[in-house]
Parts: C-alpha cells; sequence; structure tokens
C-alpha cells in the first residue's frame, strides 16, 4: 500500500493555507464572489487531483465532487462533498487504500464530507434519500474512471422521479423555513438555511435540473421560465448573499452562515455603509439583505410553482370565481395579463378573494409576477380613489382572512404602496433583543395574534382575550391600530406620538367615523402605557389602578388597549412572553374594569379587599378577632401594599410569629401561575434587600417583583416573585425547601457581600445599551402628605445585575419601598421606590451620587 510521508503532508498543508491565504488577500483587494468561489474550487481540484495521483489509485476507482463542491460554490470554509466511486468487486487492500487517503486529506486541513460507494449503491441510496439524489445530481468528475462516472448520471437520470423529487425537495423546504419561524426577518439571519437564503435558490436550480432544464440563471431563462431581466436580478441578490457569506467566514476563520452581531458593524464597515444620523452602517446592511431575501423569496415561490404546473399540468377547467379572476389547482389567476392595468381597482380585490374562498391556497406565479409589474400603479391617485380605499377597509372587517390577506400584500409589495408609511419601515430593524424581527414582521405578527384571539379553536391559549374579542364590536379598528402602533419606529422622536399623527391621517383620508379614528389614534399613542403600567407599578396600591382608570377614561378602550397590548407583547419574540407578564397585564386589566364599572375611589377598594381576605381566611377557620393585632402591627399602609391573596397568605403564616426573633421565609408556587412566590418577615436590617438579591442571582434566578414593606412595628415583609432557570432538575418541593432554606441562612451570613461578576452574553457585548438613570418624585405609599422618590434604570442585563443595585443601594443609604423587575432581552427596565434610611425624600446631592454609580455599574 502507497505511504505518503510526513514532509509530504507538511507540504500539502502549507499549500493549501498558502492558497486560501492568497485567495482571501486577493478577494478582499477586489471583491468578486464569483472569482472566488471559482478559483477555490479549481485549486482544490488541482490539489485533490495531485493527492489522488499520490495515491496511486487504481484508474477502475473515481474522484467525483459532489453538493456544493460539485456545484463549484467553495465558500472559504465550506465543508467539501467528495464521492469516491469504486468497481462492483473492490478488495480490501483498494478499501485500505482510500481510507489511507481521506485520513491525509483530513490531516492536511480539509474539512471532508465524503462518501465511498459503488454505482449500484449510489443508485440504491438515491432512491431512498432525497438529499442524496440532490447532491449526485451535481456531481462532477474530478479524476479515474470517467465512463464509470458516466454511467452513474446516465443511471441517476433514468431512476429519477420527477413528480417524487419535487414534492419531496419542497417537504424538504417547508420543514427549513419552519426551523426560521418561516420568516427571513430575525436579527440574526442565517444567510444560506433562512427562507430568502441561498438555499432557497439552490432549490429552484434543483428542480429545474431534475427536469432537464439546465442548472444555471442563464439556463432558465433560455427555457422561458424567467425574463433576462428577471435572471439579472436573481444575480443581483445572489452574488450579495455570496459575498456576505464568504466575508463571515473569512472574518470567523471558520464556516459561519449567521448574521450575527459580533459581525454586522464590520461587514457593514467593509461593504461601505456609513452610519448617519437616522441609521446606523449595520442597519443599512441589514435592510439590504432583508430586501434581497425578500426577491429571492417571491422567485423561489414564482419559479416552483412554474416547475409543478410543468409535471402537474391542470386536468380540469378552472372554476370561475368572478369575470376576472378563476381558480386553478388552489391558485388565484388572472383572466387577462394586463387586468390590474386597465382595472387597478383588482389588485386589491385579487386579496379580498382569498379571504372570501377558503379553498384558495394561494397566487399562480403568473399572478404574482403582474403584481410585481403593477406596484407602481399604487400611487397617490390610486389611494385617493373612493372605491380604493373602501375595498381596503372591507379587506380589514372581513371576518375571515385579515392576516393572511395583510402578509400576503407585504409580502407582494402591495401594504407598503397602499400606506407609504408603512412601507418605511418594511425590514426596519429594531436594534434590541426585545424585538427579535424587523418592524414590518413584527407588526404582521400582532395582526396574527389578534387574529387568533377570534378562532373557537386556539380558545384554550387565552381565554380571557378570546372572549373579550368576540365581545368587541369593531375588530377593524383592533388591526388599523396594530398596522400603526409601530409604524415611525427609526425616525427618530418618540414613535407613539408620531405614529399617532399617521393613524389619526389614515383614518380621515378613509373616511372613519370621528370615534373610531380617535380610538385608532389613542390606542397608537398609548400602546405601551398598560404594559409600562403593569411592569414598573405596583399593583396592589388602589392609587395605580385609579389613576389608570382615569388614563383609559371607558371599559371599551381598555379592552382594546388590553387585546392589542397583549398582541404585541407575543409577537415581539418567542422568549419574551411568560405566565408572570400574562398575569400581570390580566390583574391591571380587571382591576381597571372593576373601578370603571363600579366608580370605586381609593377608600372603597381598600374596603372590598378587606372583605377579600376574610372570606380567604375563613376557610381555614380564620375570623377577623384571629388577625386583628397582626394588622395593627402592621400599620394602615398594609392593605394597600399587597393584593387580597398575598395578605390571606402571609397573615396566615406569621399569626404566630408577630414578634419574631428568626427570619421567616416561606416559598410557594404563585397561585396566579407567574413563577414562585417567595415571603421573607424578620426584624428590619440594612442588607435584607442584597442579600435576598445576591441569594437569586448566586442561584441564576430571575427575580420579576420586589414588594418592600416595613410594618408599623418595625419589621420588613417582601414578597419576591421570582422565575426559575429552564434546566431544574428537582421537583417543586424540593426546590421550594431548598429556597426557604438557603434564604434563611443567607439572611444570618454576616459575612461581606461581594458583586456577582457574571459572563455577559454575545448579543449584550455587540447591541450595547446607554445606561439611563432617572428620578421622579411620587407620593408615599403609607402617608399621602409625604412624597418619595422613583428610580427607573434602563441598562444591558448582565448576570449578577440586581444584586450590585442592592449593594450601591446599601452603600448610599437608601431605603427600598418598592421594586419592579423587567427584562427585555438584553434590556433591563427596572423600577424602585426610594427614600433615606428614616423614610424622607432623598437629596439632591445623594441623587447625584447614586445616578453616577448606577451608570458606572
Amino acid at each position: 500500500m502507497t505511504v505518503i510521508g510526513k514532509e509530504q503532508l507538511k507540504q500539502w498543508r502549507e499549500s493549501l493555507q498558502l492558497t486560501r491565504q492568497q485567495l482571501a488577500d486577493a478577494y478582499l483587494a477586489k471583491p468578486q464572489a464569483k472569482t472566488l468561489l471559482q478559483q477555490h474550487t479549481r485549486a482544490l481540484d488541482h490539489l485533490l487531483k495531485q493527492i489522488w495521483q499520490a495515491y496511486a489509485l487504481p484508474d477502475s476507482a473515481s474522484l467525483i465532487a459532489v453538493g456544493g463542491y460539485g456545484r463549484g460554490d467553495m465558500f472559504p470554509y465550506s465543508d467539501i462533498d467528495l464521492l469516491i466511486l469504486m468497481p462492483e468487486n473492490s478488495d480490501s487492500a483498494l478499501q485500505a487504500l482510500v481510507e489511507s487517503l481521506i485520513g491525509s486529506l483530513w490531516d492536511i486541513g480539509l474539512n471532508i464530507g465524503h462518501s465511498v460507494r459503488n454505482l449500484q449503491e449510489c443508485l440504491n441510496e438515491a432512491q431512498l434519500d432525497v438529499t442524496i439524489m440532490t447532491n449526485l445530481l451535481e456531481a462532477r468528475w474530478l479524476t479515474g474512471d470517467r465512463q464509470m462516472f458516466k454511467s452513474l448520471v446516465q443511471s441517476l437520470h433514468a431512476a429519477l422521479d420527477q413528480p417524487r423529487f419535487f414534492a419531496e425537495k419542497l417537504r424538504e423546504q417547508q420543514i427549513r423555513h419552519a426551523k426560521f419561524h418561516d420568516t427571513a426577518y430575525n436579527l440574526e439571519p442565517n444567510i444560506k438555511e433562512s427562507p430568502g437564503g441561498l438555499r432557497d435558490l439552490h432549490m429552484i436550480l434543483w428542480v429545474a435540473q431534475s427536469q432537464g432544464l439546465g442548472n444555471d440563471w442563464a439556463a432558465l431563462a433560455q427555457s422561458g421560465l424567467l425574463s433576462r431581466h428577471e435572471a439579472m436580478q436573481i444575480k443581483k441578490h445572489e452574488r450579495l448573499l455570496q459575498n456576505l457569506r464568504i466575508r463571515l467566514h473569512l472574518m470567523a476563520k471558520r464556516r459561519e452562515d449567521r448574521l450575527v452581531f459580533d459581525f454586522q458593524n464590520t461587514l457593514a464597515e467593509q461593504m461601505g455603509y456609513v452610519t448617519t444620523p437616522q441609521k446606523r452602517a449595520s442597519e443599512q446592511l441589514m435592510q439590504g439583505f432583508y430586501s434581497s431575501a425578500k426577491a429571492i423569496i417571491i422567485e423561489n415561490e414564482v419559479l416552483l410553482k412554474l416547475l409543478h404546473a410543468r409535471i402537474h399540468p391542470e386536468q380540469t377547467p378552472a372554476q370561475v370565481l368572478t369575470a376576472d379572476f378563476t381558480l386553478s389547482q388552489g391558485l388565484l389567476s388572472a383572466n387577462d395579463p394586463d387586468l390590474f392595468q386597465r382595472k387597478p381597482e383588482t389588485i386589491l380585490q385579487c386579496f379580498q378573494l382569498l379571504q372570501q374562498y377558503p379553498e384558495i391556497t394561494g397566487f399562480s406565479a403568473p399572478l404574482v409576477r403582474a403584481l410585481q409589474v403593477a406596484q407602481p400603479l399604487i400611487n397617490h391617485q390610486f389611494r385617493q380613489q373612493a372605491n380604493h380605499k373602501a375595498l381596503f377597509l372591507q379587506i380589514l372587517k372581513s371576518r375571515e382572512g385579515v392576516h393572511r390577506s395583510l402578509r400576503r400584500m407585504n409580502r407582494y409589495g402591495i401594504l407598503g404602496r397602499y400606506i407609504p408609511v408603512f412601507g418605511r419601515v418594511i425590514a426596519q430593524m429594531q436594534h434590541d433583543l426585545f424585538h427579535v424581527y424587523t418592524v414590518d414582521e413584527h407588526t404582521l405578527n400582532v395582526l396574527r395574534n389578534l387574529r387568533r384571539f377570534a378562532k373557537p379553536d386556539l380558545r384554550h391559549e387565552f381565554p380571557l382575550c378570546s372572549q373579550l374579542f368576540n365581545e368587541f364590536s369593531q375588530p377593524h379598528l383592533l388591526y388599523l391600530a396594530a398596522i400603526f402602533h409601530d409604524i415611525a419606529k427609526g425616525r427618530g422622536g418618540d414613535h407613539s406620538l408620531l405614529g399617532t399623527l399617521d393613524a389619526r391621517r389614515f383614518c380621515k383620508q378613509h373616511g372613519l367615523p370621528k370615534a373610531d379614528t380617535e380610538l385608532v389614534a389613542w390606542l397608537v399613542e398609548a400602546h405601551l402605557k398598560l404594559s409600562s403600567t403593569a411592569q414598573k407599578s405596583d399593583l396592589s396600591d388602589p392609587d395605580v389602578i385609579e389613576n389608570f382608570a382615569r388614563l383609559v377614561g371607558t371599559e371599551y378602550r381598555l379592552t382594546a388597549l388590553y387585546l392589542l397590548t397583549v398582541a404585541d407583547i407575543r409577537g415581539t419574540s418567542p422568549n419574551v412572553w411568560n405566565a408572570w407578564k400574562a398575569k400581570l397585564l390580566e390583574s391591571l386589566f380587571l382591576q381597571t374594569r372593576r373601578v370603571l364599572q363600579q366608580s370605586l375611589d381609593t377608600e372603597a377598594q381598600l374596603s372590598l379587599r378587606k372583605q377579600e381576605v376574610l372570606q380567604k381566611l375563613s376557610s381555614f377557620n380564620l375570623k377577623e378577632p384571629s388577625v386583628a393585632a397582626l394588622w395593627q402591627a402592621f400599620g394602615n399602609g398594609y392593605f394597600s401594599r399587597f393584593d387580597s391573596d398575598e395578605i390571606a397568605w402571609q397573615s396566615r403564616l406569621l399569626i404566630p410569629h408577630l414578634r419574631t426573633e428568626q427570619a421567616i421565609v416561606r416559598a410557594r408556587l404563585s397561585p396566579k401561575g407567574d413563577g414562585i412566590q417567595v415571603m421573607i418577615y424578620s426584624r428590619d436590617q440594612k442588607q435584607i434587600f442584597a442579600r435576598i438579591c445576591h441569594f437569586f442571582d448566586s442561584m441564576q434566578y430571575n427575580i420579576v417583583q420586589a414588594k418592600i414593606y416595613t410594618t408599623a412595628h418595625g419589621y420588613a415583609l417582601d414578597n419576591f416573585i421570582v422565575l426559575e432557570p429552564d434546566t431544574r432538575q428537582i421537583s417543586y418541593n424540593g426546590l421550594l425547601k431548598h429556597i426557604e432554606q438557603g434564604l434563611n441562612a443567607e439572611l444570618q451570613n454576616t459575612e461581606p457581600l461581594t458583586p456577582i461578576r457574571g459572563r455577559v452574553s454575545r448579543q449584550v457585548k455587540h447591541m450595547p445599551i446607554t445606561t439611563q438613570v432617572s428620578f421622579k418624585p411620587v407620593p408615599h405609599p403609607q402617608n399621602a402628605a409625604e412624597h418619595l422618590q422613583q428610580l427607573d434604570i434602563i441598562a444591558n442585563d448582565r448576570p449578577g445585575l440586581l444584586a450590585s443595585m442592592a449593594l450601591i443601594f446599601q452603600q448610599h443609604g437608601i431605603a427600598l419601598h418598592n421594586a419592579k423587575i423587567n427584562t427585555l432581552g438584553n434590556r433591563v427596565e427596572d423600577s424602585f421606590l426610594i427614600s433615606n434610611c428614616h423614610g424622607a425624600v432623598l437629596d439632591e446631592a445623594t441623587l447625584n451620587d447614586l445616578g453616577l454609580a448606577l451608570n458606572a455599574l
């Protein structure tokens, strides 16, 4: 057997490294994707032939490039897909020689994806696995038995079942798209695999090649599947994605197909983008990518429909829907290719038909192309036509298919033409990890969530929202508010106020009644109010509820705002929504609705709360005399500080421990389903909040709410809601005991606290947020005549952040009365109600020092 020495392997390795560096240098000096891919392919061809010859493999075997390498798309760090085609009866000596060859290829630094098969084995595997069939369709002979390679190619094409191949490739694409939530508009898209990525272009060429139409865009244009102009446009988008992928590989020095934050700024700079007052360079880069991805998605849809029609021609006459449209194989078609030019109103009518006929699964390829051509027809004059305005409102008012129609309108570029301000936020990045989608994609997600409330089979998801939505008399106003709620993102200024102007203008132009216009405008302006109040204010304080009730004014507005808010938060990211947020929003909604329905003042609300507590305690055979001493010691503010469920739980547990010398710690699963509720009761001490935060941060638990209360007899009564890590390995009973025992031990600890320094996430490093600290006076929760300060802090999240803030409070002599902890992706928005250690307002010097210390975190 041929033995290759270490010196020869070293020469090949050094030659490979030198060639790669030379190709990278030449590319960076003159970035041409096609040139690099071709030169890299040729360099690998030359090296592999050299190595094959050095091993002196017999002429009966063949070395064949398959997959991306066979196609000639060799990116700097892509895998090198090889097939070693063996003779029918290969002996053990040949097999050992091939194994040695493969080992040497790895030794010199090549990432090899290989298979060793004879011709019959190739055919058998290709019949079983569409991925193997696809790889072999792109096979390219390198060296060895050329005649056997030709036999393989001929046999593959003879065995290829076109309908089956198309169906399996289409299913493969659908599964791949589903992995990315069927959208390209993520913060860190995959250039190769996401919808609109390079794989969508490969998909077209694979199916076209299986039908004998060629394997490049020029061939498809020659076959009549697309025009020369369309072929040029596809090549332009393909070049952008190829250049991005090449640069990612070179920057990462490995295979990297994701446009991750780590590289976006550098990529933008390399590709000549310049930051402006309106947009970062990276935002411009990503907008260019999203634009190309959107165009590729449409071309993928159109060409696959045309290729499908070639192997599945229509067998029955088309169904006539209107004088202008027919239905064939589930696809809507126009009778006249010039229909939109003759009758512009039919542009909107085809989306209305999509709502009216559930059997329509999509638009035919010619119809999609006609919509692309017709986009310029949707101009100022088009938008002023009364019949066009009426059609758009009819689409919004439909009982079915609103989200489906609007999503397709956006996909085909119609929505952004009809609402020009919406067109400005298409592919607009939102640089935070709270919103993981572009503005237009997020908006459509909000519409989808609203529509889900209307579906009977989805009532189990959000029973209250489903009930409210189906009782809401004008859901189209909610859809309009959803369309406009973020429409002013990226302009600078307050997007809620700017969006309100756009919404009011649109409603007036479309002749909506004044009351409807005012509701839509108010929802856009106030769309953040319910979530910010729920997540930053103390919902057990009747004054908070009363003030919010005054803000919304009516139960109808409250219902509309609640539905929009739930849909909005759920549309930002798959990871942002949780049971805690759901219960907070629901609690604020229900309490506010009760105030609006009964016109309860603060005193009446507190009286009602006390009655509710006594009713809960009666099930434990406890009456008012049993808790009278406890409630008196806790003081007048107790019933405004906690809700009825919390008071009943605390009272029942603390009756025997009113003047305890030992800290009492109790944990339970919150009855509201919003996490773990932890109660701490002990003599007041300076470090108590800091030690609690330190304990939970060290356990990697997320504190989402902290109610801090000092009783009239000098005890601290604190109530925390915490969310557990996703990787819990012990039972809940064991977990609750662990929290109680561990926190008790921490409170008895007298060792000085040290800051927790956890690892900052990759996303936070590359998407920094400038820390913002602000103070404002607020009424004292237990004494209306006095005021405290509310501290609001916005910052990058990191492990141990809350514990570090608690240490700063301790160092500056800050007394904490309330804490609302809110984490939105990489963004922390926390609120604290604070005073000095005597319960009085902090002076300016202390506030300045505190602000500086927090800013330095």
